[in-house]
């Protein structure tokens, strides 16, 4: 007898959305003040509005279903994942950026955003398109402790800054956007010295966070980036399917990665860090796309889906689909809201039964 999967899934979402609303209103949620965000495009909120670069989504668009339809520079329709996980946290619903004009050190007490779309673990990385490297980030983050200890004393930041949540997402820009389009890496790392290269940076930044009172800490794994729409698009002589290369890369990485954690968490004696390990739930996204209720996995919604993101995204263009929750991919690099939403959901009990 066959399953409906469409039902099944349906009724898994939502019983996972009760169980998690429930969750928030519990008052052990409290024990995390704060959400520190650092990472790329898939936590950037907003500070690339302010660099000299093209890459940004500050327009529409790009934050169509956002609150009131507002273009914040979030690489979505609408909310992110450190937006979710915020609000799983009972902390609040959005996650503002740091060098957004609009907000302050007031509404950065309960969480900030340091990403920046483009950025990777590699600063060669951040260099290609002119975004934040992720120790400027980091310099970013010493401000704001600056800054927050300014604002409510001394023992407060540093009881905030020792219980608050962080959360790092990177990797995908290094492999996508560095190592496999500009031969300078490629005559110096293999792909296994590379992920190892990468993996380093991120060990050293993770025991910076810790000297800096940081001790709840995770860290995103990567994606199967091979069947980003872009990736299957230029994957001519592949029939424009998915780039196993590239997912086997992402594969690796995450099992390096697992392995990195728990060194870390043997080293340094009161940190407690994770993966947030999502290749599982979006490989199964796009391998079963009707059991989640999505029509289209291999294109974006935004344009003709294929290869258009940042500027050339555009609400002008006819092609752009008239409800992204059909879509699994936004643009041509960057998840819909609501498989945002899916892979947070997927995520967000492991957290909670960590950190709360």
């Amino acid at each position: 007898m066959g399953c409906n999967c469409i039902y099944v899934a349906t009724t898994w979402l939502l019983l996972t959305n009760i169980v998690l609303a429930i969750i928030v209103g519990s008052e052990a949620n409290k024990k995390v003040p704060a959400l520190i965000v650092f990472g790329d495009s898939t936590v950037d909120s907003g500070n690339n509005n302010q660099l000299r670069t093209v890459l940004k989504s500050n327009f529409r668009p790009y934050g169509r279903d956002f609150e009131g339809g507002n273009p914040t520079g979030r690489f979505c329709n609408g909310r992110l994942p450190s937006d979710f996980i915020a609000e799983a946290f009972g902390i609040k619903n959005t996650i503002p950026a740091y060098s957004d004009p609009d907000y302050s050190i007031q509404d950065f007490e309960t969480g900030v955003s340091f990403a920046s779309a483009g950025t990777g673990y590699d600063n060669a990385t951040a260099a290609i398109l002119n975004v934040i490297p992720i120790w400027k980030e980091l310099e970013n983050y010493k401000e704001y402790q600056a800054n927050l200890r300014a604002y409510v004393g001394v023992e407060k930041a540093n009881e905030i800054i020792g219980e608050a949540l962080y959360q790092i997402s990177l990797g995908t820009n290094d492999f996508l956007e560095n190592y496999y389009i500009f031969p300078i890496r490629r005559s110096h790392f293999t792909v296994s010295q590379y992920q190892d290269f990468l993996l380093s940076i991120a060990e050293n930044f993770v025991k910076e966070l810790y000297e800096l009172g940081g001790r709840k800490i995770f860290i995103a794994g990567l994606v199967p980036m091979g069947c980003l729409p872009l990736e299957r698009t230029i994957n001519i002589f592949g029939h424009h399917v998915c780039k196993e290369e590239y997912n086997n890369v992402a594969l690796g990485f995450n099992t390096k990665l697992d392995r990195l954690i728990s060194k870390l968490n043997k080293k340094l004696p009161l940190l407690k860090a994770v993966s947030a390990n999502a290749y599982d739930i979006v490989n199964d996204i796009i391998t079963r796309p009707s059991a989640y209720g999505y029509e289209v996995v291999e294109k974006a919604c935004c344009s003709t889906g294929r290869i258009e993101m940042s500027y050339l995204c555009s609400d002008k263009n006819p092609f752009t689909c008239s409800d992204p929750n059909k879509y699994m991919f936004w643009d041509s690099f960057h998840p819909t809201e609501k498989t945002y939403r899916i892979v947070s959901n997927y995520l967000i009990p492991k957290l909670l039964a960590t950190f709360r």
